[in-house]
């Protein structure tokens, strides 16, 4: 099983990849937003060590934009895409994705609004890591963590 780190180890290295990415999807001429979602978002979260990265797009570019990033990136987590929703793999040193998701759509408004809800409320960043460290590893660790984000993200 790996082995859980705290966030704070690698909030240089999420800089450092957004920066990389905002230079290639300059180069490339896609729009939007780029972000640093998830646990290298933020200090005080267990993580595994991979770096996710949202591209927010006008809801008019979506399309384009993901066909335009499949010719730079390779998909990835297709079993999770939807009408509002594409991932791509971002090389770098650790593992990093990056999300495309039209502004102010489901899964823009869960991606922000979860961590915005986990940097603001201590007590749900403490359940959050509790589910860290009693089910990262197990069969169950998905659904809880699906669960637990449901819940705040319909709150």
């Amino acid at each position: 099983m790996e082995r859980l780190l705290w966030s704070d180890t690698i909030l240089d290295d999420a800089s450092r990849v957004l920066r990389r990415v905002e230079r290639e999807l300059t180069r490339a001429q896609v729009a939007g937003e780029v972000v640093v979602t998830g646990p290298a978002s933020m200090p005080g979260v267990l993580t595994k060590g991979d770096l996710d990265l949202q591209l927010r797009v006008p809801p008019d570019q979506f399309d384009a934009t993901v066909r335009r990033l499949s010719e730079i990136y390779a998909r990835a987590s297709v079993h999770a895409w939807a009408a509002t929703l594409a991932v791509f793999d971002v090389s770098a040193a650790e593992p990093a994705g990056l999300a495309v998701t039209p502004i102010g759509s489901p899964h823009d408004r869960r991606f922000t609004s979860t961590w915005l809800r986990l940097r603001s409320e201590p007590e749900l960043l403490r359940e959050y890591n509790t589910i860290k460290t009693d089910f990262y590893g197990t069969a169950e660790y998905e659904s809880r963590k699906s669960v637990f984000f449901d819940k705040i993200a319909d709150a």
